[in-house]
């Protein structure tokens, strides 16, 4: 008997806006059966960790920031505290605030940017932020006051919104005086209630039912939401072994990076399994630890209460754990409100530093430093020379973090769409677009296309 000569079906998506960079999507399936979805991430490798080698200690928060145009602070602050670390150097007092400060207007700018302009259209049916406008302009103008609040901060703290230039190694070159914060506060009470009523617009929205299966990790730090600094947390998919931490340093034992075939990013895993980093995972492991205010906020969303903290016998409370992709609109709004308190807490209490820095000294060793990108876990590696001359650097972004995670849910999605009927090539390539978004992937820190290819074999 004769085998039924096999189909094959191609779709391409040639322009996909809402989608950070450059990346192509394939999907084989079998038989009904989605065998492979591979995010194809095919953007020119920047090598940024190659050109750092040879420089002094003092340049990798300028070089970096230039990674990100949306999120330079993570890139800035995560080389500064790596090489502060290796030097042995401690930022603490209102030069610490500051750099809260700072991140927290990243936090709004960035999560405000993602929710409005890219996941919103999603959830109300519109192909992008202009079509949305005009039915919904009083959203998009408040999305815009929030985003302009973020880099209002940005720019007092950092000289400019994009790509500050303030900040240094061991501090700032200039740190602003009590009355240039004063603007700031201002700005920021009207923020604060366009917060809510963002928490309240996206708690509105209808979410379809899906699950993230795998291991959350987020820096934790004992008595408040890590944005900064922290220690890494891991919360595991299937309750075994138990939530527990690690030691900065071990990063790069946990975490591994691997090439793989279709893709010019790296691909990593935590010890060996798929994980999910970015405000899932924060909001797992320290949603405890927002403010009264943004408990509050959850509550209101849907999301209930926030789990409860790691016990010192390892054991967690599930309660609240979110890992719904789609719903993490739902989390982003509650951190902006959670950002917007507490920068205004860090101004009411902002007194200038004596210096604008602390010196940092270069000397051979080995620094770790890692803080909470709006997408992730952001961690940087960088090993000194005697004269302070970096001799190797190792940058793992949230992205290359996510991307198992984000294959997994795209093959897990297809498949459920298929078992009720759902198989035309533009449905399906809805689905998939919709699904990538919800992680707010940066792939390279600026919008361009995604390609989608479903190769489909049918016996």
């Amino acid at each position: 008997m004769t085998e039924p000569a096999a189909r094959s079906r191609v779709l391409r998506i040639p322009a996909i806006a809402r989608v950070e960079g450059e990346a192509a999507l394939r999907l084989r399936i079998i038989d009904g059966t989605v065998v492979e979805a591979s995010l194809k991430i095919y953007e020119p490798p920047r090598f940024f960790e190659a050109f750092l080698r040879g420089r002094a200690h003092t340049e990798p928060p300028d070089i970096t920031s230039r990674v990100c145009g949306i999120c330079p602070v993570a890139y800035q602050l995560s080389a500064c505290r790596a090489i502060e670390d290796a030097c042995g150097a401690v930022v603490d007092g209102q030069l610490a605030a500051l750099r809260r400060l700072l991140y927290c207007g990243e936090w709004i700018e960035s999560q405000t940017l993602h929710m409005y302009l890219l996941h919103a259209p999603d959830f109300l049916g519109h192909p992008d932020l202009i079509a949305m406008a005009r039915t919904h302009p009083e959203h998009v103008e408040r999305g815009l006051r929030l985003k302009q609040t973020g880099n209002a901060v940005m720019e007092v703290l950092g000289g400019r919104a994009i790509h500050p230039v303030n900040v240094r190694l061991g501090g700032f070159h200039r740190t602003p005086a009590r009355s240039e914060l004063r603007p700031l506060a201002e700005r920021l009470r009207v923020a604060l209630d366009d917060a809510w009523d963002t928490v309240r617009w996206v708690a509105g929205f209808d979410f379809p039912h899906a699950e993230c299966d795998a291991d959350l990790l987020a820096l934790a730090e004992p008595d408040t939401y890590a944005i900064e600094s922290g220690v890494p947390t891991v919360l595991p998919a299937d309750h075994t072994p138990a939530p527990h931490d690690f030691p900065l340093r071990h990063f790069p034992e946990h975490v591994t990076e691997q090439q793989v075939p279709h893709s010019t990013a790296l691909h990593a895993r935590l010890d060996g399994r798929r994980h999910l980093t970015g405000s899932l995972a924060r909001y797992a492991i320290s949603g405890h630890l927002l403010s009264p205010s943004a408990r509050q906020a959850a509550r209101e969303a849907g999301l209930g209460d926030p789990p409860l903290a790691v016990s010192d016998t390892g054991a967690t409370s599930r309660r609240g754990v979110c890992k719904n992709p789609y719903r993490s609109i739902l989390v982003r709004a509650v951190e902006v409100v959670y950002a917007v308190e507490e920068a205004l807490r860090i101004i009411s209490a902002y007194e200038p530093p004596p210096r604008p820095y602390v010196e940092v000294p270069p000397r051979a060793g080995v620094g770790h430093g890692a803080t909470e990108a709006p997408r992730g876990l952001l961690y940087h590696r960088y090993r000194l020379s005697d004269e302070g001359r970096i001799t190797d650097a190792l940058l793992v972004p949230p992205t290359a973090q996510n991307q198992g995670a984000i294959e997994e849910d795209l093959r897990l999605l297809v498949q459920n769409a298929l078992a009720r009927g759902v198989s035309s090539d533009a449905d399906l390539a809805r689905l998939c677009e919709r699904a990538i978004r919800n992680h707010d992937p940066c792939i390279s820190c600026s919008a361009h296309f995604l390609d989608v290819d479903i190769d489909a074999v049918l016996g």
